[in-house]
């Protein structure tokens, strides 16, 4: 266990050319490379010279491999009480009919066209249809406001936005139109068209001289074919979730990423032709675009597009119903949405309604997950839990179980080992390698394999100031963690997660792994404040599980004891409360930096990535309880 990793490891450092060439024989190319792998002034281009479509790839390939009839894309909306299948040839011919709309607008090859959806087959198909043409796209999270979804108008500039006339959360209607509308009248730069699908929920005003029926244009329109695409030409920019300011775009090409993909889903995942893959997540994500559209249509998968949430539509049996139903084979999600689920759900009744026997696996990425979550997950449901670590940077896993290559003994809490091309290490403060076990800042050893970020959008200067300079050579995660002896990763959080207790860095991410363990504890954060005395000191946040009636007091002090016997009194671990919920982002993200700047008396402002407005009161009101911020006299 662990042999055939080894070697193959060890090949995609040493020779990473060899490597990625030989995994590039998977993806369809119109002619191959002429340099597997070029280094321009900090950037990695891979495959250069090489010309593929991602969009062939992804759709056509299959059809003239005879896959045409099999289900390419499952539209479930608990939401809105829909379903609706699309073999490869049918969701080949609306994408083929979407691009020759944005030929029709004047979008070429090069072109940016954002789009602006809910989790409809639309926002798929629309992705697809400018990868058809080499058009660069640019999704924006259907659930930003006006001002986010304008700056990231302005900097993408595009010729084109896609949108839709509203999106549902379970019952409350978002208005779409109007959000657009203002977004591009804040907005420097202007579209030259909107191309808006009317959904039947509500049926937007539209702009006669800018906007058009998206329906009725593709009824009139013929389809295009796809055009043939250098390797490194973008495929999309997607903006880093939480941005603040001028927004972060990630550059992402074709090549790289079609190669990535495949390798993934072949070895991490271990998905195969005609499985039924769910990435229970959205486009606006980089796990949506990686595993909900691009990866499993070029593995020949089914995806399930999921209108809804993990509970609430109608309950937490919602996961369960869609595996059953749809004979799902790999699920994948955030921790987030299991702990929801463990909440409302603590003894796993739901779960035992449903027949799960097609599930073969279940990945959990997107922030750390607990241990506690990952063997209730495992409890419950009775399948092995593969939790790995990757970012919107990497595009793909930096770190995973191997489950289709050469699965290894799973240590909860950990994602497992570093994935081929990745050369992960730990480093001190002084860009030393840290020892087996020994925090350190973790970091890539250049040069990144296939799928990671080409650039950041028009702004190089900042590519290389948010991730190559702090250590040169290395590309820096901005997570903090250690690999222990046995070559495991263990990600403890952001580097700004580990705080400075008297001089001793410890991680909140290990105190939340701790308090998550208290049997009557769903889900917690744990977050440094400053302390006069001691620099910093972790303040914990624990929402309980459904149904505890007991005395907060006896139970935040049970969770300080749990703290001080696994960690120690060098925590300092004394501040906690009860909450009735955390402020998240809608991905999922817990807003720990906005928490730390309201126990600091730091200005903060209302996140717009912001999942619920009104929890960050409640929180506001619990830290105040605390006796925070404190006063200038007593700190």
């Amino acid at each position: 266990m662990g042999a055939i990793y080894d070697k193959m490891y060890k090949e995609s450092l040493s020779d990473p050319e060899k490597f990625w060439a030989e995994a590039a024989t998977k993806v369809h190319w119109y002619h191959q490379w002429d340099k597997v792998l070029d280094v321009v002034n900090g950037h990695y281009r891979w495959f250069v010279g090489g010309c593929m479509n991602t969009c062939y790839n992804a759709l056509d390939l299959h059809v003239d491999n005879g896959r045409g009839d099999q289900a390419a894309l499952i539209y479930d909306s608990p939401v809105t009480d829909t379903k609706k299948t699309y073999t490869y040839a049918q969701l080949r011919d609306r994408v083929a009919k979407t691009a020759g709309i944005l030929v029709n607008k004047g979008v070429v090859k090069g072109d940016r066209v954002v789009i602006y959806m809910p989790m409809i087959p639309e926002a798929v198909i629309a992705m697809l249809a400018c990868a058809r043409i080499g058009a660069i796209h640019s999704v924006v999270f259907g659930g930003f406001a006006a001002h986010e979804l304008a700056t990231r108008i302005d900097d993408a500039k595009p010729k084109v936005i896609m949108s839709a006339s509203c999106g549902i959360e379970v019952s409350r209607v978002i208005h779409y139109k109007p959000l657009l509308d203002e977004a591009i009248k804040r907005s420097t730069h202007k579209p030259t068209c909107c191309i808006i699908h009317q959904r039947p929920q509500e049926i937007a005003n539209m702009l006669p001289w800018r906007d058009v029926d998206w329906a009725e244009e593709e009824e009139k329109t013929a389809a295009v074919d796809c055009v043939p695409l250098d390797a490194i030409d973008p495929l999309y920019i997607l903006y880093t979730s939480g941005t603040t300011g001028k927004p972060k775009g990630v550059i992402r090409s074709n090549g790289g990423h079609a190669v990535a993909m495949k390798w993934s889903m072949d070895n991490v995942y271990n998905a195969k032709a005609g499985d039924v893959f769910w990435a229970a997540s959205d486009v606006g994500w980089v796990v949506g675009h990686s595993y909900i559209v691009y990866a499993p249509l070029m593995n020949g998968c089914t995806t399930i597009v999921y209108e809804g949430k993990p509970v609430r539509t109608p309950n937490p049996g919602a996961f369960w119903r869609v595996c059953e139903e749809h004979k799902v084979n790999i699920l994948f999600s955030a921790p987030t949405a299991f702990r929801a689920i463990r909440k409302e759900d603590p003894n796993g009744e739901w779960v035992k309604k449903y027949d799960l026997s097609s599930v073969k696996g279940l990945f959990v990425a997107g922030e750390r997950c607990d241990s506690p979550t990952l063997e209730w997950m495992k409890k419950v449901t009775g399948k092995e839990v593969t939790d790995h670590w990757w970012q919107t940077e990497t595009g793909w896993a930096i770190a995973a179980n191997p489950m289709g290559l050469d699965p290894m003994k799973v240590k909860p809490g950990s994602p497992t080992k570093p994935m081929p091309g990745f050369n992960l290490q730990a480093l001190d403060a002084d860009g030393k390698q840290c020892k087996p076990g020994v925090l350190g800042n973790l970091v890539l050893k250049l040069p990144l394999p296939p799928s990671c970020l080409m650039g950041v959008w028009e702004d190089d200067a900042r590519y290389k100031r948010s991730y190559l300079d702090f250590y040169p050579g290395y590309y820096l995660t901005g997570d903090s963690g250690y690999i222990d002896k046995d070559g495991y990763v263990w990600v403890m959080g952001r580097m700004d997660g580990v705080i400075n207790v008297a001089g001793h860095r410890l991680s909140t991410g290990e105190m939340e792994e701790i308090v998550a363990k208290h049997p009557d504890v769903a889900e917690c954060a744990v977050i440094g404040v400053d302390d006069a005395l001691k620099g910093e000191v972790p303040m914990g946040f624990a929402v309980l599980k459904e149904g505890i009636e007991r005395d907060n007091q006896s139970l935040c002090e049970g969770i300080v004891q749990l703290v001080r016997d696994e960690i120690g009194a060098v925590a300092s671990f004394r501040i906690v409360t009860i909450v009735s919920r955390l402020p998240k982002t809608r991905s999922g993200k817990i807003l720990r930096g906005t928490m730390r700047s309201m126990a600091d008396g730091k200005e903060w402002n209302m996140p717009s990535t912001i999942e619920d407005e009104d929890v960050l009161p409640e929180i506001q009101e619990a830290i105040k309880a605390l006796g925070y911020p404190k006063k200038k006299e007593e700190a």
